[in-house]
């Protein structure tokens, strides 16, 4: 092993280490970026995520939409602004993006139902231009970006040019503002998985070129995870875009009769909280070929999967209970 290798093996554990909730008094900084739309446990991932944030354990800088099906940055005012945060920057892709959105209707839905600031997805900041603004405005190594959806922003952001929020090229913006990627992709050690492979490009640029520590949440971690059922049978919870998502979708799919696959909600828990309480971490590198299947390197340095240390069903406790957090009345 050559002393390059060693210092980013060094960087990589440092950085993962000291994770947010490390220095207890100083919340995460958070960057959430979803496909909130194909699947509903990005709507679980953005409750527990606000629900951090009102503990203190997070400070939301902006949630950023992967798709850009016509909606999808009116469903994220909804979410921010039932957990009083209105004014939460939302960004949506310009240029080419997915377009992919719910069978179930449930954006529809919360759309119709619940006040939102945003009506389109004109209104919505240009998500690669609120990346760099947000970025260049944070202290060095400040920034945990959390991806639950496709790889196009990420891979965006990488390719962007300086610009009138900062000199540095997207790569160099990155590497540094950001602390750590915290990315629900990949099956492993190999497989497919949807949100690598529906954007194979962006998922290979992103993860060849991304300059700081990774952490994976694959496919099989999220698969054993099942909530919303307490959620849906709590009846002190009412008029909750959250419960009715959950309510809506679940008798729709028998495979979800015992609770959704949680997916999204483990690499939220993991960004904000830390891996070492639930995970442990099998370092190297993913390798995404141009079919969308991924395949594990063992001697890469800066990637690192996540490998379950905590019992599934104790996951599934803390994130069920975080779901149902009410959000708190701000003044």
């Amino acid at each position: 092993m050559n002393k390059f290798t060693l210092l980013f093996t060094f960087l990589f554990y440092i950085t993962v280490i000291a994770e947010c909730q490390t220095i207890k008094q100083k919340p995460c900084n958070i960057i959430f970026d979803t496909d909130m739309g194909p699947d509903y446990d990005d709507v679980g991932a953005i409750a527990i995520l606000h629900a951090m944030a009102d503990k203190g354990e997070a400070k939301i800088l902006a949630t950023m939409a992967s798709t850009n099906y016509e909606g999808v940055a009116g469903v994220l005012s909804v979410f921010n602004t039932y957990f009083k945060r209105p004014n939460t920057p939302i960004g949506v892709p310009k240029g080419y993006a997915l377009s992919l959105r719910d069978t179930q209707h449930w954006t529809d839905t919360v759309l119709a139902k619940y006040p939102h600031q945003l009506k389109t997805n004109s209104e919505a900041e240009d998500a690669v231009k609120l990346y760099r603004k947000i970025l260049a405005a944070q202290p060095d190594g400040s920034v945990t970006i959390v991806s639950v959806g496709f790889l196009t922003n990420l891979a965006n952001l990488l390719q962007s040019g300086a610009d009138e929020y900062s000199a540095l090229s997207g790569q160099k913006l990155v590497q540094k503002k950001v602390k750590l990627l915290v990315s629900m992709a990949g099956k492993f050690p190999s497989g497919w998985e949807f949100n690598v492979m529906k954007d194979a490009t962006a998922s290979q640029h992103a993860f060849d070129n991304w300059p700081t520590p990774v952490i994976l949440s694959g496919f099989e971690i999220g698969e054993k995870i099942k909530t919303g059922l307490p959620l849906i049978n709590n009846a002190a919870i009412k008029n909750s875009p959250v419960k009715d998502v959950f309510s809506l979708s679940i008798p729709k799919a028998a495979e979800d009769s015992t609770g959704r696959k949680s997916w999204d909600e483990t690499a939220v828990l993991v960004a904000v909280r830390g891996y070492s309480a639930y995970y442990t971490l099998h370092k190297g590198k993913i390798t995404v070929a141009n079919e969308g299947n991924n395949a594990w390197d063992d001697g890469g340095t800066l990637h690192a999967y996540l490998v379950e240390k905590m019992p599934a069903k104790k996951v599934e406790d803390i994130i069920n209970d975080l779901m149902m957090h009410q959000p708190k009345m701000k003044p």
